[in-house]
């Protein structure tokens, strides 16, 4: 259902303000010159706001792109050249990695545009437009309509609204909700498949630090990767094919080697993952209490079998390098929201909050009769999901992306119910069997058997122990239990022995006369349809909980909207483009210690520990640095790494360009720090800082380090 997200996405409001704290808000750029423009001015904006977004003409939201699903981008020359970071294209880098060729390790260069490397399903994607369609939307709901009701009259009017806004165009479009339900925005975008490999520094350089470092600052990472998008010869979207051109993009961002001082205004345009910042107490409550350690508990086993298996093998190290990364990236994350939240009080904030808002309620009886159940079906709500929470996260995080066996056995269940129909449809089958010999291929290249094996015994022990009975899948009792007396490692041995899905050459000759016994008695496919059925019984009371928890949330909302008429709330971030501004600064994270708002080459150096992945220094960068060789991306002698900025951002944002007043790129964003974990939740002006990887030091390695000249004299780089 649109509305069963299960992130709560909050908070747009369009009142202007005269107020606004200019260092805090992820700002639809649609709406800047209406609530932001004056505030930026005042920083040190010097771009018109015609000059940030249009739709009519090029501006700065035609260099940014959503990288994939889950990362920024920006075009950076003429020739569709696309600067991110190494940690969002590293699944791109590891997918063209083997044991010959460890562009992990070694990294890539593409000294001409022959040489760049093809990435299958990659795609960039640009915003076209943005469109206000609130009252199309709220003009079909009532009051009275259930949550199921009302969320599925929106998904069918935005249906409509999509087909309208791409209708004879090449373009996809999607509606978002904001205020809860409250208001509705349509995007409009294009998006290009061809995208393909260009450079990359060695993992040394783009994952310096690795976990040890990650959300910490100071930093010392080069986290950055660089891409072309490819278009057909009329410019136009089209998947990979050797007439393709590289793209004419409506705009590219001015590389700038100036630096920056503090105060310098700084602006970051992306597209931001999810922030909560209208949490509830009772939500702050159930994420320290059940979701956040659950989700610590489960992946600190699975960084431990995988690392254990990397570091005995190069071949499983390429293989698993990307998932330890996106398992590892927010395991550290709930850790330090966890720490965050407590530290800072935030349940007792968010408490204040709501006795607040009580107290205005009760003042009036239009506001009890309209919003005087908002507080009581919000705290129902979180009641009923948290019988659920905890098991829910299990089954997710565990079982179903805990280990891999499961989640591609059920790619088999669509051929299963085909194969078990009276009178199968033998051109359906045809199509499944073509899908999955494909599906199988990718699965297979970054699977090994052994280690998934170990991952299988150890989320099964994790849910048996902590988990109570009635929530086990079926399994555990007639199979675990009965037959292997509880020993897990014994049962997943049979399992990955005796099933077919534990091999590409065991897919393949299935696939060429798929018969549904082989499947039925599979028995990774019957622990599959085991964990299926529990998860599906558990989530349906969890999302019936959600449905309440929806309606509170979006007269929580409003009611907090029309309690402070004069306050301007940012959106929440819910993946859709966004601007922040602020300024590059230092901070303060705890008593008597200070943050300089700049690294330098000479904490790489410091940093050095050749016993530890982590730390390992190339050679070649020691000898630049110990020549002083930084040509013309020096900073008085010193060679900048990375800075700070205290713009707000989220997930998302990583790859988003760091801009000056002038429209010019001064850097990537790739990280949060330690001290503002809670950020999604809470903004913190104080502490809460946005970490970058210096565009001189992305420079510095394309040009004295890799020698890929070729893509510097691609840029338009401005000195002075």
């Amino acid at each position: 259902m649109f509305k069963r997200s299960l992130i709560i996405l909050v908070v747009f409001i369009s009142s202007i303000t005269t107020t606004l704290r200019a260092d805090e808000g992820m700002w639809l750029p649609l709406f800047i010159e209406r609530l932001n423009y004056t505030d930026m001015q005042k920083l040190g904006c010097r771009l018109t706001a015609e000059e940030i977004y249009s739709v009519n003409h090029s501006s700065l939201k035609d260099a940014i792109i959503r990288f994939g699903n889950g990362c920024t981008g920006e075009i950076i020359s003429k020739e569709g050249l696309v600067l991110t970071n190494h940690h969002c294209g590293y699944g791109a880098i590891q997918a063209n990695s083997s044991v010959e060729h460890d562009y992990l390790t070694d990294g890539f260069w593409a000294k001409s545009k022959e040489e760049e490397l093809t990435n299958e399903g990659l795609t960039a994607t640009f915003l076209i437009r943005i469109e206000d369609v609130t009252q199309k939307i709220l003009a079909e709901l009532s009051d009275t309509m259930s949550e199921t009701t009302r969320d599925k009259k929106v998904e069918e009017i935005i249906a409509i609204l999509k087909a309208e806004a791409t209708k004879d165009t090449h373009y996809d479009a999607s509606v978002s909700s904001f205020y809860d339900g409250n208001e509705y925005y349509l995007f409009v975008y294009e998006i290009f498949k061809d995208v393909r490999l260009v450079g990359a520094p060695p993992s040394s350089i783009g994952k310096f630090g690795g976990d040890t470092d990650n959300w910490m600052w100071p930093r010392h990472t080069g986290d950055f990767s660089m891409f072309r998008i490819y278009s057909a010869p009329d410019g136009k979207p089209a998947a990979y094919a050797k007439e393709n051109i590289p793209l004419k993009p409506k705009h590219a961002l001015p590389v700038s080697i100036k630096g920056y001082k503090p105060n310098d205004y700084a602006m970051i345009m992306g597209y931001p993952g999810t922030t909560d910042r209208f949490l509830t107490s009772y939500g702050v409550k159930l994420a320290l209490e059940e979701t956040n350690p659950s989700i610590v508990k489960i992946r600190d086993k699975k960084l431990e079998l995988i690392k254990t298996d990397m570091d005995a093998s190069d071949e499983i190290r390429i293989k698993y390098s990307s998932k330890y990364q996106g398992t590892s990236n927010y395991w550290k994350f709930f850790i330090g929201q966890s720490k965050t939240l407590k530290q800072l009080k935030i349940y007792d904030e968010k408490k204040a909050i709501e006795d607040e808002f009580t107290k205005w309620v009760n003042a009036s009886e239009t506001n009890k009769a309209k919003y005087g159940n908002a507080l009581k079906e919000i705290e129902t709500a979180y009641g009923e999901m948290t019988k659920y929470a905890k098991t829910r996260i299990y089954y997710t995080e565990g079982l179903m992306r805990g280990c891999e066996i499961i989640s591609f056995a059920g790619r088999f269940e669509n051929l299963y119910t085909e194969l078990s129909k009276e009178k199968p449809d033998t051109a359906k089958i045809g199509k499944l069997k073509t899908s999955l010999k494909s599906t199988a291929k990718r699965f297979f290249k970054d699977f090994n058997a052994p280690t998934d094996q170990k991952l299988f015994a150890a989320m099964l022990t994790l849910m048996y122990n902590d988990i109570k009975a009635s929530d086990h899948p079926s399994i555990f009792k007639s199979v675990i239990e009965s037959k292997y007396k509880n020993d897990f490692e014994k049962y997943a041995s049979d399992v990955f022995t005796k099933t077919l899905f534990s091999s590409l050459a065991k897919v393949e000759a299935f696939l060429a006369a798929p018969n549904k016994k082989i499947l039925a008695k599979d028995p990774a496919f019957i622990a599959m349809l085991s964990v299926k059925k529990k998860f599906t019984e558990i989530n349906t009371n969890y999302l019936t909980a959600y449905d309440l928890l929806s309606k509170g949330d979006r007269l929580f909302v409003a009611g907090i909207r029309k309690m402070n008429p004069d306050k301007n709330y940012s959106p929440n971030a819910n993946g859709t483009m966004r601007l922040t501004y602020g300024k590059v600064l230092d901070y303060y994270p705890a008593d008597a210690i200070h943050y300089e708002y700049f690294t330098t080459l000479k904490g790489v150096m410091d940093k050095e520990d050749p016993s530890v992945d982590e730390f390992v220094v190339p050679s070649k960068l020691k000898e630049l640095y110990e020549k002083k060789d930084y040509g013309r991306y020096a900073d008085n002698g010193e060679m900048k790494v990375c800075f700070l900025t205290d713009n707000d951002i989220t997930g998302g944002n990583s790859g988003s360009p760091v801009i000056n007043g002038n429209g010019e790129l001064i850097g990537l964003a790739f990280d949060g720090n330690w001290e503002a974990m809670a950020g999604n939740i809470v903004y913190n002006p104080d502490l809460q800082r946005t970490i970058n990887v210096d565009i001189r030091y992305v420079l510095f390695i394309i040009d004295k380090y890799a020698g890929a000249t070729n893509l510097i004299n691609e840029l338009e780089i401005v000195e002075k």
